[in-house]
């Protein structure tokens, strides 16, 4: 007789894998998979029903330390082979880990047409503006004259934003977080994880040894509460150390502006994040003239891509369901071969 084991409440710890986790000291990630451990508690993900999925990278060591199902796929194809997974079985939860290089140059192609088909899936970009595991090679996200090995005179690209490439694609759903922040980053991964389609979600992530405090601007602990807005759905835009600053729209110029509170009276700025176009004013926002935007900017669902496939395929089988698979591949136009010769 066959007894169905009952199984408890998963705790974060249920969900760590008994590989040893290898990350060099300080590292961002190892904040960034405590707050994963903790999000899949919390959720009480079903670890035969999650899915990991990573490239090539410093991040792409994520899915050995989850005891869920897992794919170390290649450099910058983890968006394609996630799209696979999730077509194959609509059913599971499916988590795509990379980077800023993996993603951005290399997976740029498939980032965008992940994002733009609306797949059902949490994509997680760690961002270090930084090569991590490759020794410190500049990125695509990296600030203009950053030295690094491959730029020994300092960068002369462009910094591609990851918000303003995703909203761009057509992203249903795009949040940021900071890796250390384990108060909120949970939320902001529950929030994804509760959205139908693609989730882009932007985590700013300290490489201690090739970019360390990178993001100090805006995390240092000293001027965080200056340059960090934390963001809620119809609430009000403020920051400051007592909430004493604020951001409206100046109708003249068409741009933000930051503004004191009282001063501003009603005329502060209400975060929608159903509305795209603040969206993306809210994502180019950068210290120190504004505070850097964090939490959910754009929420807006919509039918998801795998769905979509498996309505036209249930339509198709309703409508001609004793098909011939061989006939159908010799159907249309179609060549014969006689003596040889083409006919």
């Amino acid at each position: 007789m066959n007894v169905q084991a009952t199984v408890g409440e998963r705790t974060a710890k249920d969900y760590a894998s008994d590989q040893e986790v290898r990350w060099c000291p300080g590292c961002g990630d190892y904040a960034i998979l405590k707050a994963m451990q903790k999000t899949l508690a919390d959720l009480q993900a079903d670890p035969a029903a999650t899915v990991f999925v990573s490239g090539i990278g410093c991040a792409a060591r994520f899915p050995y330390y989850l005891s869920t199902y897992g794919f170390h796929t290649i450099h910058g194809r983890a968006p394609a082979v996630a799209t696979g997974i999730k077509l194959a079985n609509p059913e599971l939860d499916v988590w795509v880990v990379t980077g800023d290089g993996d993603a951005l140059s290399i997976g740029g192609n498939h980032l965008i047409h992940t994002l733009r088909r609306n797949v059902d899936l949490q994509l997680l970009l760690f961002n270090n503006q930084i090569y991590g595991l490759t020794k410190g090679q500049y990125s695509p996200t990296s600030r203009a004259g950053t030295r690094s090995p491959s730029t020994p005179g300092g960068s002369l690209d462009t910094p591609l934003s990851a918000g303003a490439l995703a909203l761009g694609a057509g992203a249903r759903f795009y949040a940021r977080a900071v890796d250390t922040q384990q108060k909120r980053l949970p939320g902001v991964l529950k929030r994804a994880r509760a959205h139908q389609g693609t989730s882009f979600v932007e985590i700013f992530q300290n490489c201690i040894v090739y970019n360390d405090k990178v993001f100090g601007d805006f995390t240092e602990r000293e001027v965080a509460a200056e340059r960090q807005a934390h963001l809620e759905h119809g609430e009000p835009i403020r920051f400051g150390e007592k909430g004493e600053k604020g951001l409206r729209l100046n109708p003249d110029a068409l741009k933000l502006e930051v503004a004191d509170v009282e001063a501003a009276g009603g005329q502060l700025l209400v975060h929608d994040e159903t509305n795209r176009v603040l969206a993306q004013l809210l994502a180019a926002m950068e210290p120190p003239e504004f505070p850097v935007a964090l939490g959910v900017l754009y929420c807006d669902p919509a039918p998801s891509y795998e769905r979509q496939v498996q309505s036209e395929i249930a339509a198709a089988c309703k409508e001609r369901p004793n098909a011939d698979l061989n006939a159908l591949l010799r159907s249309g136009t179609t060549w014969t071969k006689e003596n040889g010769k083409g006919g």
